[in-house]
């Protein structure tokens, strides 16, 4: 285990048209781990996937996010994701007029660059990618034709967002509540890629409401976030806990 973390957040405080919301979070993750972040509604845990990735609505006021040794604040979501921080968004965007194909071209090549690969990936390679990650999604090969997130179902949209991951290789993956609106079946496909994917290049941050994706996606740490603090982490039995128990039991935990 390398002695710098791939990812560390270090007293995120976060503030949301200046009202508070996470209150001194610290975590670290490194590649070939899975963490998982659990919490109630209003805990903060979307705020911490949406300022992980630059979004200028979540204000920082105190800490920082390291990110391979560096500090990533000052960096755009663009210039982030080219560095290999990848989010899974909980609501993924429809851009009407551009395939899926294309989308996952263009990022794939602005990733290469970041990489040192000066030249585009020829089409044929991009093709033989991008038709080896569908069928591990299950994805039907005329999805790579369709605009992207145009009329797609909910459990579709997941899917894109995992192929994106799939051939974009991030470092870090943050998943924002990958498993909200998917029926079983869906959770069980978009899980397996999940899991597929999932080794010593890739740390996860899998961000869930729900133990239910854990039956699927197995955690090495799980992190409990309440009134935005991480108050108890442990292994994957903390969610089996809290599955049964809810979260009161660590909020009297707490005020005891």
């Amino acid at each position: 285990m390398s002695a710098t973390p791939t990812l560390e957040i270090r007293n995120l405080h976060i503030a949301i048209d200046g009202k508070p919301i996470l209150k001194g979070l610290s975590l670290a993750v490194n590649k070939g781990e899975i963490h998982a972040l659990m919490g109630p509604n209003g805990s903060g845990k979307s705020t911490l996937a949406n300022a992980l990735m630059g979004n200028p609505k979540y204000e920082v006021t105190e800490g920082t996010i390291v990110y391979k040794g560096e500090d990533v604040l000052e960096l755009s979501p663009d210039e982030r994701a080219r560095k290999g921080i990848f989010l899974a968004f909980q609501y993924p965007t429809a851009i009407p007029g551009v395939s899926v194909a294309n989308f996952l071209r263009n990022a794939l090549n602005v990733r290469r660059k970041e990489l040192g690969e000066e030249k585009p990936i020829p089409p044929k390679e991009f093709r033989a990618l991008v038709k080896e990650k569908m069928a591990l999604l299950r994805m039907d090969e005329s999805f790579a034709g369709r605009y992207l997130n145009d009329g797609f179902s909910g459990g579709e949209k997941k899917r894109a967002e995992i192929l994106q991951m799939a051939v974009l290789r991030p470092e870090i993956a943050v998943l924002d509540e990958t498993d909200s609106g998917l029926d079983i079946d869906a959770l069980r496909i978009v899980s397996e890629g999940v899991n597929a994917l999932t080794g010593p290049d890739l740390g996860v941050l899998l961000i869930t409401h729900y133990q239910r994706i854990l039956n699927y996606i197995k955690p090495h740490f799980v992190h409990v976030l309440v009134d935005g603090r991480i108050v108890k982490s442990g292994g994957a039995d903390l969610a089996l806990e809290l599955e049964a128990q809810g979260y009161d039991w660590i909020r009297e935990d707490r005020a005891a």
